[in-house]
């Protein structure tokens, strides 16, 4: 009963993290791309109030005209929008889905033996420390390094040290699909720690100043759009690591770590491509073309590195039941899943509510097995039970044959 409820809060989390990351990446993106369009305003009375851009777009049948006031506004207007909320939602649900899927059990999600053989409770707390010391370290690099001239570059260049040494510790101390998803959450949490510590703030002492007819300090406003941009800027680094534990190839990997930095990096260089090109149709800068090809470069470079031996794509054609493949029977089957499987789906326990300890439950979720153990190869999780490769292809071969439990 336990598992059948944290599929359903799994479920749930998964569906409210996604919704609410759509919400804040999607402003996120709005914004970088308004800043990056604006142009000095045409009209003299917008001028005289203070704007410094505005951009017209049409949208859904209908005309929009944003203009920014650099510092503040004439007068504050009655109904003002505070875009903060999609932060906090990503990150609660974010936190609470990685609680319920790997804290609440790590054990088995978190832990892997052969890597660190920690107690549960040692590798929660270690987990946890990666989100609080990487926020402290980035944050106190940015209040270091960010004011000073070619701030933005020292600071760029030191974060993404950070990032690699946290990526390859990670690595190296916790299940790779759980590694992936912690140096993601990390990342995620500093972004929404800009958001709690610093923007919010600064546009609250914005306002105070303003409501209360007093000089307004420009250095808020240079400090939220600096942590705006370093948060578009982890954006696509956060994505992939979220996506990976989708795809065991990358995390599976021998150097799982290399695969995660080169990714985060490619991620990074296409944001800004993107981020530029906007200026570009103005005539700010360069084209940005260079950063995109970097980017698909190095995803190139991460597939042709990750991709299968020959050897191995012929031993698994044949165990997929390939041409002169021989038959399996499932007396052959049944001790591999008696010794690899029902640990986890079996009579004791049912993780995802499939059991394999008898020939009809094995016939039930053969398909599940094959996609599972066989392609994918993410099951059994970690590979905590330690099915070779022979193991694998016998139970694909068994698939293949029809899946027979007689």
């Amino acid at each position: 009963m336990e598992s059948y409820l944290l599929d359903w809060a799994n479920l749930l989390l998964r569906w409210i993290h996604v919704i609410t990351a759509i919400a804040w990446v999607g402003s996120s993106f709005y914004f970088v791309f308004l800043d990056s369009s604006l142009t000095p305003p045409e009209d003299p009375e917008l001028k005289r109030q203070g704007v410094t851009g505005e951009l017209w777009a049409v949208h859904g049948g209908g005309f929009y005209h944003p203009v920014k006031f650099a510092v503040s506004p004439p007068a504050l207007p009655k109904h003002l929008h505070w875009f903060y909320w999609e932060s906090y939602s990503t990150w609660l649900s974010g936190f609470s889905l990685f609680t319920v899927s790997y804290l609440w059990s790590a054990g088995t999600y978190l832990i892997d033996k052969s890597l660190v053989d920690w107690q549960p409770g040692a590798a929660i707390a270690v987990a946890l420390s990666f989100l609080v010391v990487f926020w402290m370290l980035y944050d106190g690099i940015c209040q270091l390094f960010g004011h000073r001239r070619n701030g933005d570059r020292i600071v760029g260049a030191l974060v993404a040290v950070l990032v690699c040494a946290a990526s390859w510790l990670a690595c190296h101390w916790f299940a790779g699909r759980a590694a992936f998803l912690l140096v993601g959450a990390m990342i995620a949490t500093a972004m929404s720690a800009n958001v709690f510590f610093w923007i919010i703030p600064g546009q609250k002492k914005v306002i105070a100043a303003i409501k209360a007819s007093e000089p307004v300090d420009p250095v808020h406003g240079k400090r939220g759009k600096q942590r705006s941009v370093h948060n578009t800027y982890f954006t696509l680094p956060v994505l992939f690591a979220m996506l990976s534990n989708h795809y065991s190839f990358t995390y599976s990997h021998p150097h799982n770590w290399a695969v995660l930095i080169a990714m985060m990096f490619a991620g990074a260089a296409i944001r800004q491509f993107f981020v530029l090109r906007h200026g570009w149709k103005l005539g700010r800068n360069r084209h940005p073309l260079p950063y995109a090809l970097v980017g698909v470069a190095v995803i190139a470079a991460v597939v042709w590195a990750l991709r299968p031996a020959p050897v191995a794509m012929n031993s698994v054609a044949a165990g997929a039941g390939g041409t002169g493949a021989k038959a399996v029977s499932y007396a052959e089957v049944q001790p591999i899943l008696a010794q690899r499987c029902t640990q986890c789906h079996g009579a004791a326990m049912q993780m995802k509510n499939v059991r394999l300890d008898t020939p009809e439950q094995v016939k039930l979720h053969a398909q599940a097995v094959y996609q599972q153990a066989v392609v994918a190869k993410t099951m059994p999780l970690n590979n905590a039970t330690q099915i070779t490769d022979a193991e694998r292809a016998t139970l694909g071969r068994w698939f293949q044959g029809g899946a027979p439990v007689q």
